[in-house]
């Protein structure tokens, strides 16, 4: 079976996902030249990165259910790791740029909760 031969309830909705997913990466990389310091570059590629892959693994399934007649859900293993790996690494990347920053005491930085006067450390509740 070849690309002519994909039903039309399968090509338009693979169509408009891998359009999307191809809209979404333009976005992000204006975005990662237009914003200005690491902070407000590393949300860009971060939902690019999920919002952009599921729709890529979404058409991805569609194509392949509607070319053998069968469910294909490999795509969703991809997909569970995707986005549980995508928010966490760029979270953990910004709290890395962010006690980088704090020690070497740039001022465009925000305080420690606890250095805010605030009394209240990280993590902790107000009784």
């Amino acid at each position: 079976m070849n690309a002519a031969q994909v039903p039309l309830w399968a090509a338009v909705p693979v169509t408009l996902l891998l359009l999307l997913a191809g809209c979404l990466v333009v976005i992000g990389s204006l975005g990662l030249l237009r914003l200005s310091n690491f902070y407000q570059r590393s949300h860009g590629p971060a939902m690019i990165n999920t919002l952009g892959a599921g729709c890529i693994l979404i058409a991805s399934m569609l194509y392949f259910t509607a070319l053998q007649s069968r469910p294909v859900v490999h795509e969703l293993l991809i997909t569970v790791a995707v986005v549980l790996t995508s928010p966490v690494t760029a979270m953990l990347l910004m709290r890395a740029a962010v006690y980088r920053d704090r020690r070497n005491k740039r001022n465009d930085v925000p305080a420690h909760p606890a250095a805010a006067g605030r009394g209240v450390s990280t993590g902790e509740r107000q009784a």
